[in-house]
């Protein structure tokens, strides 16, 4: 079964997010949540918190969004409970990002990176897998004890 990958982008990011769509579909199932038109008058929570959504709910096992820098999709992200979502631009934190802090959502700037760029992250992105060495165990533990207080 293919991995199932939510993507969703504002009108900053609509252009690179159906690159990659059009890129990942042969490999992965592909859950596009918008935006579907070109809209400059959309807002970026609105498709960070549905592609945190789908994770949140079990039906995808990881998230990409994208938007102009990358940044306020991240902060939306990161406010959904069991979300931690990353601002990545090079394969080394992306990958780092998923083995060590079982990042489950790369946050990518349209107006940073090219396509060829993000599409080599994607990839990076999905095929890593959390160590789960007792250590990044232990890190993980203590950011969801962080959570629960927070009550998120």
């Amino acid at each position: 079964m293919r991995m199932r990958v939510a993507v969703g982008a504002d009108h900053g990011g609509f252009s690179l997010k159906n690159e990659l769509v059009m890129r990942l579909q042969e490999q992965y199932q592909i859950l596009d949540v918008g935006a579907h038109t070109l809209d400059p008058a959309d807002d970026y929570p609105d498709f960070a918190q549905a592609v945190a959504a789908e994770l949140a709910s079990g039906r995808a096992e990881r998230g990409i969004l994208v938007c102009g820098s990358g940044v306020g999709a991240c902060i939306v992200a990161n406010k959904v409970p069991a979300i931690r979502a990353c601002l990545c631009h090079d394969t080394y934190s992306t990958r780092q990002g998923v083995e060590h802090d079982d990042m489950n959502i790369l946050c990518l700037g349209a107006r940073v990176i090219g396509p060829e760029l993000a599409t080599e992250l994607a990839t990076t992105f999905l095929k890593a897998r959390f160590s789960g060495e007792p250590r990044h165990r232990r890190r993980l533990k203590k950011l969801l004890a962080i959570e629960q207080r927070q009550g998120k």
